[in-house]
């Protein structure tokens, strides 16, 4: 409890080597989630041959924004601008907000151009990837704004948030590796397992720090890592249940 207490009072003086751990930390996601997309997104925009639906390239720009904005405010906090980050902080929750909303309208645009080949449920099944990971962005987005004066949770809190938004970029490095050059459609749901066990690596990366600075990892890790753990793990069990179908074709009914 001390030590929970000890860097609570001294957030806004954090360590210089700290204040490096989190900023190198916002670098690595800005770096994950450009470079994971280069091949299959940026390399096709540059030379004209990306042919998604215009809602992708919404869905792209504003998931890299975010990644952006997440380093700028770490900076902020590290070089002692905490005034700025709050302000700022209110423009983060619209960024937010918008990027749910279109991870939800490319989840429905999957749905739709797999259905033009037969493979609408395969579509629907593999949507519980994206879904559930914006779910788990939201909640420890909203847990992190709720405990926003508690410096010592608020920044673990939006570690964790990052995490489910890099399966993506790290699923297109498996894919790339893995994937038949002959694959259409979405691929089973099991595929989404190794990338996302490999983006854990990073909160593992964040526990161990906490371990070798405060002497045992924040609870806020161990909770949230199991709640991450838990949504990769049952990815595929959930996935393949008529309940999800359900909520899928619900999902898919939105845009009419």
């Amino acid at each position: 409890m001390s030590a929970i207490m000890f860097e609570t009072v001294g957030s806004t003086q954090a360590r210089p080597a700290t204040r490096r751990f989190y900023v190198a930390m916002a670098a690595v996601f800005v770096l994950i989630a450009f470079t994971g997309f280069i091949a299959t997104y940026w390399a096709k925009v540059a030379t004209g041959t990306f042919t998604g639906a215009p809602i992708l390239h919404l869905h792209g720009a504003l998931f890299f924004s975010w990644t952006l904005f997440f380093l700028v405010q770490t900076v902020l906090v590290a070089s002692g601008r905490t005034l700025d980050h709050r302000s700022w902080g209110l423009a983060g929750i619209s960024l937010a907000t918008a990027m749910a909303f279109t991870v939800v309208l490319a989840a429905i645009n999957s749905i739709r151009v797999a259905g033009l080949i037969g493979m609408a449920d395969e579509a629907r099944r593999f949507s519980y990837v994206s879904l559930s990971g914006v779910v788990l962005f939201a909640a420890f987005m909203t847990a992190a704004i709720v405990w926003v004066k508690r410096a010592d949770l608020h920044k673990r809190l939006m570690i964790l948030a990052m995490i489910p938004l890099m399966h993506a970029s790290v699923a297109r490095f498996f894919m790339l590796l893995f994937a038949p050059p002959d694959a259409k459609g979405p691929p089973p749901v099991f595929v989404s397992v190794p990338p996302g066990l490999a983006v854990d690596l990073l909160l593992v990366a964040a526990i161990v720090y906490d371990w070798r600075t405060r002497g045992r990892p924040h609870p806020v890790y161990l909770i949230g890592g199991a709640l991450l753990l838990a949504d990769q793990l049952l990815a595929v069990p959930i996935s393949a249940t008529p309940t999800w179908m359900a909520i899928a074709t619900w999902v898919q009914s939105l845009a009419g």
